[in-house]
């Protein structure tokens, strides 16, 4: 404050209650300039030290859970020297810690496009299942339909996991009502309600364990869902060390460096960036 000869901070005896006007102002371009020293800081590391650092990714259960551990395992490989860091919470959580550099990508389905500072590369698409106990009548079903699903009560995500919102979108088109009597954000726990006969779990596909999940069966339900997109986020202006780029490609093949460096270079033309995206999108597999 004394070399700006600006008051910055507003207080209240000898505490700190919040900023001024022009501390406010100030604050923006002190952040620009943080970024760009930890932006030079991950060049000179990518030059000195290659082979090493840390890789913070901000992601949900289900990715955490059923996605990420195989790539993990190949990227420890290759980068042995590389710690990482999984921090998991709700989409808009995972956007948050990514919009402020506490991780260095975010991994979700929803909620990233909240927030204007965040690059978009879509990942894979996905889709639900009805997992239900042995012997349940749903089996049986020629088609599962869900005239069918509608008939039983139901445990599924809360609403801003998973894409819940496909979910209850199906059920509006066919003017049908949803008796939800449990929601959780892991399936892991929708399964632990299904095996205690609480009811029919709609959940991600890819939460289905051949091992773990034996005593349970799992009915296709890509028919009746639209498919859903997981993203990868990147902060804009970010620098990202030659490791980040491998693991995102490991993540998704089709997502090369060239592919994210083009992303990261449109981040100024919202347009662009959007044609981008339904780009990259027509790329992303059916996990």
């Amino acid at each position: 404050e004394e070399e700006l000869g600006l008051i910055i901070f507003e207080r209240s005896g000898k505490h700190i209650v919040g900023l001024t006007t022009e501390g406010t102002l100030l604050v923006e371009r002190f952040e620009l300039i943080l970024n760009e020293v930890e932006n030079i800081k991950q060049i000179s590391d990518d030059f000195s030290h290659p082979d090493s650092g840390m890789l913070s990714i901000a992601t949900t259960h289900t990715q955490a859970r059923y996605v990420l551990p195989a790539i993990i395992t190949k990227f420890r490989q290759r980068y042995p020297n590389v710690q990482l860091q999984i921090h998991q919470g709700t989409p808009e959580q995972i956007a948050s810690l990514t919009d402020t550099g506490q991780a260095d990508i975010g991994i979700a389905t929803e909620a990233l496009e909240l927030f204007q500072n965040l690059v978009l590369l879509p990942c894979y698409r996905w889709n639900r299942c009805v997992m239900v106990p042995k012997g349940h009548p749903l089996i049986n079903e020629a088609l599962l339909s869900l005239e069918a699903i509608a008939s039983y009560p139901i445990i599924t995500y809360v609403f801003g996991v998973a894409d819940r919102s496909v979910i209850n979108q199906a059920f509006k088109n066919k003017q049908l009502n949803l008796n939800v009597v449990l929601t959780a954000a892991d399936a892991e726990v929708i399964k632990a309600y299904v095996r205690n006969g609480l009811g029919i779990g709609i959940c991600a596909r890819m939460a289905y364990d051949k091992q773990q999940d034996g005593d349970l069966v799992v009915l296709d339900a890509g028919h009746l869902f639209d498919s859903s997109v997981t993203s990868l986020a990147i902060r804009k202006n970010a620098v990202l060390r030659e490791y980040i780029f491998e693991f995102i490609q490991l993540f998704a093949a089709h997502l090369s460096k060239d592919v994210v460096n083009q992303a990261l270079a449109a981040h100024s033309d919202t347009s662009l960036q959007e044609k981008l995206y339904r780009e990259y999108v027509k790329e992303a597999e059916m996990l």
